[in-house]
């Protein structure tokens, strides 16, 4: 018998999925102490139980993180036979290597807490490198919401009379190719279209800084969709649409999965040239965030179907 189970990180998108399994949540106390201490107390009988825990790591990324590992040492505690954790947005991804002598490497290290703490088996939707999942020696599944995306992108092209051969695919970063290729893939249903690639040098002295240097390829009289994993500050969206529209783009729409903003970001983002900001729901949007152009499609249904393998 499966125990599905909720953090504090994103309940909205937790209660999605347990409808769409028709199953309801598992009972679990999270209390905040005033010295920001947490604890997690289990209220169901989970013994040799296939327990599934849904939490984002998103900010505040420390206290969600902490949450999840006592979660997971209160449900082994209490004989859970496995514990699978869903992990929608999976915080200290993009810490993945040294960028500079003297730094941690946060994604290893949040990887060893994981697996020490005994979860079972770690999913997560779109980590930022996929050559993460080999640094795991715990069973690990990288979901995609590209397909997810893709389908409301191509719902808005066919509405605004966009034909296929009017579009260019665009990575804002030399790291992004490969993601960029595969929603384009998703979206057209083949390889054979128009991709473009934006330079990008990122300033590793400032926070949220980065330069867009050259684009390579054709945008000219075309709509052009950035396609990117996630968002924080807009440093890298909003620069790419500008050196996009400068190369002859009619508009640019953006297809981003994780919506990580900063305070500035939403607004930021809503005065930009981009005509329309395609995202999902992996993090839990505050109000103060949301802005006439995003467009945020669920990813409960993703979520789900891999749960559906335990029932």
């Amino acid at each position: 018998m499966l125990k599905l189970f909720s953090g504090s990180a994103h309940p909205k998108l937790s209660d999605e999925v347990a409808k769409l399994l028709k199953i309801s949540l598992s009972k679990a106390e999270v209390v905040r102490f005033g010295n920001s201490e947490v604890r997690v107390t289990i209220q169901e009988d989970v013994r040799d139980k296939t327990c599934v825990l849904i939490q984002p790591t998103v900010n505040p990324t420390d206290a969600h993180l902490m949450e999840l590992l006592l979660f997971c040492d209160a449900l082994r505690r209490q004989e859970a036979k496995y514990v699978v954790g869903y992990i929608p947005y999976f915080g200290y991804a993009r810490q993945d290597i040294q960028h500079r002598p003297g730094e941690c490497v946060s994604a290893n290290v949040v990887i060893r807490f994981l697996e020490a703490i005994g979860f079972s088996k770690i999913y997560t939707i779109e980590i930022h490198d996929e050559a993460t999942q080999g640094v795991f020696s715990i069973p690990f599944k990288n979901l995609t919401a590209l397909p997810i995306l893709a389908q409301k992108v191509k719902y808005y092209l066919n509405k605004s009379n966009i034909k296929n051969d009017e579009v260019a695919i665009v990575s804002p970063d030399q790291g992004g190719v490969e993601r960029a290729r595969s929603f384009g893939n998703a979206l057209f249903g083949t390889y054979d279209f128009t991709l473009t690639v934006i330079e990008k040098k990122r300033n590793l002295d400032h926070m949220h800084r980065s330069k867009t240097i050259d684009l390579y390829g054709y945008v000219s009289d075309k709509t052009a969709i950035l396609v990117d994993d996630m968002v924080v500050s807009g440093s890298t969206l909003v620069p790419a649409t500008k050196l996009c529209l400068e190369n002859g783009a009619k508009k640019v729409l953006a297809a981003v999965v994780h919506h990580d903003f900063s305070v500035a970001a939403p607004k930021l983002i809503q005065n930009s040239e981009i005509k329309k900001f395609f995202t999902t729901n992996t993090i839990a949007l505050k109000t103060e965030q949301h802005f006439p152009k995003l467009e945020e499609i669920s990813v409960a249904a993703l979520i789900a179907d891999e749960i559906k393998k335990y029932l």
